[in-house]
């Protein structure tokens, strides 16, 4: 009876749309079968908190999102409340209670094995300026994990060929060190030799420029990231954040400590950096799922 008071309170006197009452009686109905199968001689009155939240961990264990519990644990909030105004009840035991932290979405990043076949595999015109900037532009987010615009903002004396690491600043012209390998070395050193061959005369002190020798804009960086990231993946976002996705998972995957990534991607907190945790978790379990015969 308390349900159906209730809901007709949420209909003729708070007005609330038919569907968004159905919600209500819906999430009410599950949440009372839960606790009458658990213990027949349980009611709205009797139930305490931990009732509730052994409701709300079944519902996760079941596969449930944070945001479908949290709602759940809205309705039965609201009808604690309205109870509670009638005297219908003495306590109201989800008001103590605290819904489940929205779980952040984890970063897309290509996979090892698809970079691969990118750089490795793709016929690259050498003496092409843009199949060699492209080609650049790919490998240094990737061997680096240096945001777009940081990319953007490189000169040429920021790369030190002799010592292989790159000066870049970032949020907040905080500058950081970035070291890279012997094979970004090489392809920077044939970018360049070729830029400068084919814009003679340029005036720009940028390293990555236009074809009339403008330092490159965000739109042609996006551009040039999301067409290369199309010939090998099949994601819809394939924007230079997930080649700094991909520089990290790649790197924590192969052994890297978190606070050794942290720094070289240039964040304040490693709270930032824990996502990537997350995500090669996420590929351990895809792991275990495929070669446990019990899984």
């Amino acid at each position: 009876m308390m349900v159906e008071q209730f809901l007709n309170y949420m209909r003729y006197e708070r007005n609330r749309s038919e569907l968004t009452v159905q919600r209500y009686e819906k999430v009410l109905r599950t949440f009372e079968a839960y606790f009458e199968n658990k213990d027949s001689q349980l009611s709205w009155e009797s139930i305490d908190s931990d009732i509730i939240r052994d409701w709300m961990e079944s519902m996760m264990d079941n596969g449930a999102m944070a945001s479908t519990v949290n709602n759940c644990l809205s309705a039965v909030r609201s009808f604690y409340r309205f109870v509670l105004s009638r005297k219908l009840v003495e306590k109201d035991p989800s008001h103590v209670i605290r819904g489940p932290k929205k779980q952040k979405p984890l970063p897309y990043f290509v996979r090892e094995n698809e970079m691969d076949k990118l750089l490795d595999e793709k016929e690259w015109d050498g003496d092409s300026f843009k199949d060699m900037r492209a080609r650049t532009i790919l490998y240094m987010f990737y061997e680096t994990g240096i945001r777009r615009a940081e990319l953007i903002g490189l000169n040429d004396g920021d790369i030190d060929f002799v010592l292989r690491q790159v000066r870049v600043a970032g949020k907040r012209n905080k500058q950081r060190i970035v070291p890279f390998g012997e094979e970004l070395e090489t392809v920077l050193r044939d970018y360049v030799a070729l830029r400068n061959e084919k814009l003679v005369g340029r005036e720009s002190t940028a390293l990555f420029v236009s074809d009339k020798g403008k330092r490159i804009s965000r739109t042609l960086v996006t551009s040039i990231v999301r067409e290369n990231l199309g010939l090998v993946s099949t994601m819809k976002k394939r924007s230079p954040h997930v080649l700094r996705h991909s520089f990290a998972t790649a790197m924590l995957n192969n052994g890297a400590g978190l606070e050794s990534v942290r720094r070289l991607l240039g964040h304040e907190s490693i709270a930032t950096t824990e996502i990537y945790t997350h995500t090669t978790f996420e590929q351990l379990k895809q792991i275990y799922k495929k070669a446990h015969p019990r899984a």
